[in-house]
């Protein structure tokens, strides 16, 4: 993969496979651009970051582009697109055609290109500034968190900014090696000494804003997406939906409704479940019980199993109720 101009891309950026319109991750670029995945083998590698997305948002039961991913076969690639995901950039598509598996594995050269009026990237500049050893220890650390071991890409992380305290893109990874050990108050400082790195490298924001939904700090939660946001709007669904489910809370609630409209927007394989019931819930508060019902039936079809199901098919029987009487917004 590729820069528009040639050049290789700034960090390790996410390969998608587009089949008939369901998205899945497959693997990360390296240094060089460079990527390999098997396909129909779930990456274990790909884990979740708020700004790229997934499926993470408050634990909630995956949508459409959940299932298993195995028993793929020649002809179930044919048509596929190959595409990268960093935000901020608009990347071109490799259509992959019939390939047998003795075919030459090459499939050609991603480029992405920089969109305009974008201030703030999933990369941070301070990378390029970063001395042979810093970036060594880095490198390893991310191979370590690639195979999940995090206690060893701790150590690592910590050495890469022990020798470069200026390496945001290190400090970030660090905070996600303690964050997957439940280490969370030495997570939020590792996310807080990468966005003084750099203030502009959006990932750590996105990775604060999970933590304090966790917590029920709304405040924070909206002051964290509000600056993605600023800096970059390119981002996935999961951001526009804390925004949505945190200023839900804080009792802004047309806010809270314009932003889980934008997250349902771009959550075009319903990813998120949970956006559709937080906007059924707003638009039932708003007593516009039509859309209400819409959204929450939804929810129910996408999540049948929810451990909140129960409590939402009563809602949507009130919802339904209300509607039927002709109490409308």
């Amino acid at each position: 993969m590729r820069l528009g101009d040639g050049t290789n891309p700034p960090e390790h950026v996410l390969i998608e496979r587009v089949c008939n319109g369901v998205v899945r991750p497959e693997a990360y670029t390296d240094s060089k651009g460079n990527f390999s995945f098997e396909l129909g083998a779930r990456n274990p590698a790909v884990f979740y970051d708020a700004t790229v997305g997934g499926i993470d948002p408050l634990s909630s039961s995956t949508g459409a582009s959940g299932g298993p991913q195995g028993g793929i076969n020649e002809r179930d690639v044919s048509g596929c697109e190959i595409r990268a995901n960093l935000a901020g950039f608009q990347s071109d598509s490799i259509i992959l055609g019939f390939r047998r598996s003795l075919d030459n594995p090459d499939i050609g050269t991603i480029r992405i290109h920089r969109l305009a009026n974008v201030e703030g990237y999933t990369f941070s500049v301070t990378t390029a500034q970063a001395p042979k050893d810093a970036r060594k220890a880095y490198e390893k650390g991310l191979e370590l968190l690639n195979k999940r071991k995090w206690a060893e890409a701790e150590r690592e992380l910590t050495r890469a900014v022990g020798s470069y305290p200026k390496y945001a893109a290190a400090w970030h990874e660090l905070g996600r090696a303690y964050q997957q050990q439940k280490k969370f108050d030495e997570a939020a400082h590792a996310y807080q000494e990468a966005i003084s790195a750099d203030p502009k490298f959006i990932n750590p924001y996105g990775q604060l804003a999970v933590l304090s939904a966790y917590e029920k700090n709304w405040d924070d939660v909206v002051r964290y997406t509000s600056q993605i946001l600023k800096l970059n709007p390119f981002v996935a669904p999961d951001i526009y939906f804390y925004s949505a489910l945190a200023n839900y809370n804080l009792q802004k609630i047309d806010v809270a409704e314009g932003q889980a409209q934008e997250a349902a927007k771009r959550d075009t394989q319903h990813r998120i479940p949970k956006i559709n019931h937080l906007l059924g819930v707003i638009q039932a508060e708003k007593q516009d019980y039509s859309r209400a019902a819409e959204n929450i039936r939804l929810y129910l079809k996408l999540s049948p199993n929810a451990s909140d199901a129960d409590t939402v098919r009563k809602l949507l029987a009130d919802v339904e109720t209300a509607a039927a009487q002709g109490i409308a917004h």
